[in-house]
């Protein structure tokens, strides 16, 4: 019985599995990271999951552990510490719960749309539910301060309720169907006002950008509009199919006898819709742009430009982290 080779010490885990530049290796690599089965994992998991990929990167390799076993903590270990602090994250605020939580919360608002407490309640717990998940998936470089994060909050539920009501006394006059895509088009707005509020800071200094090995070229505001117009894009696309397929469903479910005689199963069914899509359309939206952005020299702004041309007048594109 011979002991299975050792792992080399030289895998980097700090990079996903996955080829990063393909939309297949970004989805393969997100459904990974939102897989809602983390949850139920033991914090003794997440402490063993923590210790193996700690020794691993101090250069320690713990006889026997195989490949899959490595990037298998290292992927339990993504999904409960924070990157840059590695403090464990609030647990509903973790990539993880992203598919149970919308799904509960996406599911009563599609539900109970059709009164104005209701529309109300739902919006609000959903613009706090982001302001956690935000918050907790921060940027390790630019904290977030109490303040921005109260601004972003109220500016987006306001944005949401407002937008939700006005659009909700539009529909009125229209078919019914119609008024059931209000909960989208206010969840849409909210984060158009959520997200480039809760960056703000990057919006105004900048985020860095670095050149293809990581070296830190400067800081750029350019490349965070760009960031933050992609997570916006990517965010409304994940609430799409969850807000945009179920109402088709549940409008045609609601014509045949068998709802009207179990109208209790509505909320349920609800929940159950939009799970179904959020657990593919969470990663797969995540997956639409790399987390490695990347943009021409030339698109800089033109001081920025200045100051890379001067350290290395060939390079032509610069990358940087767009956040979630």
């Amino acid at each position: 019985q011979k002991m299975p080779p050792s792992l080399p010490a030289t895998i980097n885990i700090r990079e996903p599995r996955w080829d990063q530049s393909t939309f297949q290796g970004r989805a393969k690599h997100f459904f990974m990271v939102t897989d809602p089965r983390n949850l139920l994992l033991s914090g003794a998991t997440l402490e063993e999951a923590r210790r193996v990929v700690e020794d691993y990167r101090a250069g320690t390799v713990p006889p026997g552990l195989t490949e899959d076993q490595l990037w298998r903590a290292k992927y339990i270990y993504d999904s409960a510490f924070h990157p840059d602090t590695g403090e464990k994250m609030l647990l509903v605020g973790r990539m993880s719960a992203q598919v149970p939580m919308n799904m509960t919360i996406t599911g009563c608002m599609l539900t109970f749309y059709r009164t104005t407490p209701a529309v109300l309640f739902w919006q609000w717990v959903n613009q706090s539910f982001n302001a956690i998940v935000n918050y907790t998936n921060r940027s390790g470089d630019a904290p977030i301060t109490p303040s921005q994060l109260g601004t972003a909050y109220v500016s987006a539920t306001t944005g949401a309720v407002v937008t939700a009501l006005g659009l909700k006394s539009l529909t009125k006059h229209l078919p019914p169907i119609i008024g059931r895509y209000v909960p989208f088009a206010a969840v849409a707005a909210a984060n158009c006002i959520n997200i480039p509020l809760m960056r703000q800071r990057e919006l105004k200094l900048g985020i860095p950008v670095t050149d293809e090995n990581g070296n830190r070229l400067g800081e750029s505001t350019a490349a965070a509009q760009k960031a933050i117009f992609q997570v916006v894009v990517s965010r409304i696309g994940m609430a799409a199919p969850a807000m945009a397929i179920p109402p088709v469903i549940m409008n045609m479910l609601e014509k045949r006898a068998f709802l009207k005689r179990y109208p209790y199963l509505n909320a349920p069914l609800q929940v159950g819709l939009v799970g179904l899509c959020l657990v593919f359309a969470t990663p797969l939206c995540c997956a639409l742009f790399p987390q490695k952005s990347s943009m021409p020299v030339s698109r800089l702004e033109p001081e920025v430009q200045a100051r890379i041309r001067e350290k290395d007048p060939q390079l032509e594109t610069v990358y940087f982290n767009k956040g979630l």
